[in-house]
């Protein structure tokens, strides 16, 4: 019987999450749900100079928005590498009682000389192996590769890879300092934490020899590999900041939906035929490890803010209020208490808004009266002509029986007809009146949601501006 599958995301805390790191937990999390598995969060902050809480609290904020939730790892102990060194010097004397480890002293000058000369001979510098056979007992710990063979990553992404130990050296695992190395930390966490499946980056892959050699020097069981394709540009370079926004936070920020970029994610290098919309649900059902490509996938912003938009116009509305709140809040505005009336005007904008930015953009007039009104319309419009019609506008909509959608668009069209005026003349009249612009959701909603009170202040103050024009 196959043990339960366990996978880990494991971020260093250098900066914020990167969406490539962000995809690489969304395919662990999805498989973990998928196998009814456990997903775990390591930090792997043994790189104390990049490393910092706040960026620790920032990638846990980010996976927290993304509703990536781990069955294991902060803010429980033992997650974080700093934490666990008593453990990987363990492991180490270990390897060194097995003869599967050796001292090595060579001074850094020696390795500069041997790694230019590899370069001027266009070679990767491996390590000559001048200590395997001295016996020392104290400098860096070096693990003992075979000298022949080779070692194949089963890779459930790119298949079978091969590499030969004469390519390979006899990397560090503990430092002349004490302090375990990256390669040698992971492995150790990965067996101790009883990892089945490592999903990450392919950045990794060329590790993937050396800790695999690890493994098998602790007569541990070797898990799984499946290395994910990198995230580049329109330009085939590696997805960076000079593209655009890169980070969770700042796709957040910029409004869009933690759904919507999920949904972007996950289609960013996995498919399930030609379906592009999925629900959490259905991700966790289909997915599967090996149906992610093998290629590197190219970002497209113009992909992810269709999602958005389709998120956007399709989520109940009481979720969509939740979700706008705090970008209404940010732009210095108060959304209407009456939650009803709030939903309502959100309504109106959902279709039109790719962010949440937006829609509070495109929707400033509900929350706050227009500072001013569109200048070429306004010149246009407030004459002395519309300041008489929107006068005789808020009489009938004063004298009005009740103030709904239905009852305004009556009294604009019988005002209308009795004016002899097309129905746009009127409208964008009241729709410069009451929002500034000449473009919004339909005018006749826009009043009902503002309500009569305020709808009828905004009309006397754009008919005493048409007044002084005139």
């Amino acid at each position: 019987m196959a043990a339960p599958v366990r996978v880990r995301f494991a971020p260093s805390p250098t900066g914020h999450l990167h969406v490539g790191g962000a995809r690489t937990a969304l395919f662990n999390w999805l498989f973990a749900r998928h196998q009814r598995g456990t997903f775990i969060l390591r930090i792997e902050d043994t790189d104390r100079s990049r490393s910092t809480d706040e960026n620790i609290v920032s990638i846990v904020d980010a996976l927290t928005w993304l509703g990536l939730d781990w069955d294991e790892g902060p803010p429980a102990a033992g997650y974080r590498q700093t934490e666990r060194f008593e453990i990987y010097k363990e492991h180490a004397q270990r390897m060194l009682a097995a003869g599967r480890a050796y001292y090595c002293d060579c001074p850094p000058e020696l390795l500069d000389r041997e790694r230019e000369a590899a370069q001027k001979r266009n070679e990767t510098f491996r390590y000559s192996g001048r200590c395997r056979d001295r016996g020392l007992t104290a400098g860096a710990l070096r693990l003992r590769i075979p000298t022949e063979g080779a070692t194949v990553v089963n890779d459930l992404i790119h298949g079978s890879v091969t590499f030969e130990h004469s390519q390979l050296d006899d990397w560090i695992l503990v430092r002349t300092d004490g302090t375990p190395t990256y390669n040698f930390c992971v492995v150790v966490d990965d067996v101790t934490m009883r990892i089945t499946h490592v999903i990450r980056g392919d950045d990794h892959l060329s590790n993937t020899p050396k800790q695999i050699l690890c493994y098998e020097a602790l007569d541990y069981a070797v898990p799984e590999f499946a290395h994910v394709s990198m995230i580049l540009g329109k330009d085939k370079s590696r997805l960076s900041k000079r593209h655009g926004a890169t980070s969770v936070q700042a796709f957040r920020d910029a409004g869009i939906p933690a759904d919507a970029l999920v949904n972007y994610l996950a289609r960013l290098g996995w498919s399930h035929g030609d379906q592009e919309v999925f629900s959490r649900a259905e991700l966790v059902e289909l997915f599967d490890i090996k149906n992610v490509a093998s290629s590197a996938a190219v970002f497209d912003s113009t992909k992810l803010e269709w999602l958005s938009q389709h998120y956007l116009k399709t989520m109940p509305g009481d979720r969509l209020a939740e979700l706008a709140t705090p970008f209404i809040r940010a732009a210095g505005l108060t959304p209407p208490d009456d939650r009803t009336r709030f939903v309502g005007m959100l309504d109106t904008l959902r279709e039109r808004a790719k962010t949440l930015v937006e829609l509070v953009e495109q929707g400033r007039f509900y929350f706050d009266r227009p500072a001013s009104y569109d200048e070429k319309a306004a010149q246009k419009l407030f004459t002395a002509e519309g300041g008489r019609r929107l006068g005789l506008l808020i009489e009938r909509l004063e004298a009005a029986p009740d103030f709904t959608v239905p009852m305004i668009e009556r009294v604009v069209r019988a005002l209308t007809e009795e004016l002899g005026l097309k129905l746009v003349d009127l409208a964008q009249l009241a729709r410069l009146a009451a929002t500034g612009r000449t473009a919004s959701p339909p005018i006749f909603d826009v009043l009902a949601l503002i309500g009569r009170d305020e709808s009828l202040t905004r009309l006397r103050r754009a008919r005493e501006t048409a007044e002084r024009s005139a």
